[in-house]
Order: C-alpha cells, then structure tokens, then sequence
C-alpha cells in the first residue's frame, strides 16, 4: 500500500486526531497565555523579578519532554492529564519573556500621560501598556505554538491525544507495511497544523495590531 492509499483507507482517523492534537494545543496554548501574560504583569516592574521568571520557566525547557511526561505519570495517570500539564509548561517561556520584555518597552511617557489623566494603575495596564506590548506577546505566542506543536506529539507515550499515536505506532511496528506511512502520516499532519495555525496568528495579528504599531 502506497502512501495515498494509506491516507485514503485512514483518513477519518488521521482527521479525528489531527482534530485532537489541534484541541490540545489550543487549550494548553490558551492556558499558557494566561498565566504567561500575568507572571509577565507580576514581575516586570521588578528586575531580580523578571530575570527570576524568564530563568524559571527557561529551566522546565531543559528538563526532556519524554521525562517529564514519565514522571508525571505516577502522579496524575495517562492521558490527557500529563499531556496538558506539560504543554502548558513547557509553553511558558518565550510568552513570559516576550510579556516581560514588551511591557518594559513602553514608552514611560505614554504612562505618565495616561496617569496624568487619571487613569488608575489598573486602567493603565489594560488600555496603555498592554495594548502596547501586545505584538511581542503574540510573537511569543507563535514560537509557543510551534513548539508545542512537536512536543505533542510525545504525549502519545502517556496514551495523550493527537498525531503522536500514528508516529508511535509507525516506530513501534518498524518493518511492517504501513510503518513509514504512519510516520510520514503523523509527521505531516504536524508540520499541517503548524503552518495553519501559524497563519491564523498572522491573521489575528492584522485584525488586532494598530497597521501604526505593525510598521
């Protein structure tokens, strides 16, 4: 069996998890956002702060996908549970940084104008500043995506959802007929998403971004 017949005979599979890899991503990248985007509201007023947590979620990049996706596993169980945790982790890092780095690079004066017009701390924040430091966030955003789109996959080697389970089956059977074609099934599935959502953050960039602040 060819490559395409291997897609056309596997396609609703290929399609339900590539829907499930996409809905994972999705999820953890929004629940990194958050908390990425607050720890980055939290610290960049501070120096020792920010350093402090651009180099703490720097330090859960070193730590092995596969590892820590084992290690989680006696705590929490297969599934979607380590997935979750360790793609919200390990999606931290390049929002922190870009949040923490954005919001330094507002204008002071912009701020002072905006206190000056009586605007609280608060009022600030959300209409001044983080308006303003919003294009690096969603930079950071993006590379998040992309990354988190290949770690994903090693979720399969906790029963986690998505594409990984093709690439893994593949591996797994290495030899047999179908074998490369589950990986190269899986693989450009990933390499699919990747791109897809890489656009619709463009998209969203142009619908949100001021064409001023762009240029």
């Amino acid at each position: 069996m060819d490559f395409w017949d291997y897609l056309a005979n596997r396609h609703q599979q290929l399609l339900t998890d590539s829907f499930q890899h996409a809905s994972a991503v999705f999820q953890c990248m929004v629940i990194a956002t958050v908390l990425g985007v607050v720890i980055g509201v939290l610290t960049y007023r501070s120096p020792w702060g920010g350093s402090l947590a651009v180099l703490s979620t720097a330090a859960i990049l070193t730590i092995p996908s596969l590892a820590a996706i084992g290690l989680l596993i006696p705590l929490v169980g297969l599934g979607v549970a380590p997935t979750v945790i360790v793609l919200t982790l390990y999606g931290l890092l390049p929002i922190v940084r870009n949040a923490v780095v954005g919001l330094r690079g507002v204008d002071p004066d912009l701020v002072d104008a905006a206190k000056g017009i009586g605007m609280s701390r608060t009022a600030r924040l959300l209409k001044v500043e983080l308006p303003l430091a919003w294009p690096p966030i969603l930079t950071g955003i993006r590379v998040s995506t992309q990354m988190l789109m290949g770690i994903a996959a090693i979720a399969a080697y906790a029963s986690g959802p998505g594409l990984g389970n093709e690439i893994f089956r593949g591996i797994a059977s290495l030899g047999s007929a179908n074998a490369i074609n589950q990986v190269l099934a899986g693989t450009i599935g990933i390499v699919i998403l990747a791109l897809l959502f890489d656009a619709a953050y463009v998209l969203l960039g142009r619908l949100t971004i001021p064409r001023g602040i762009r240029v």
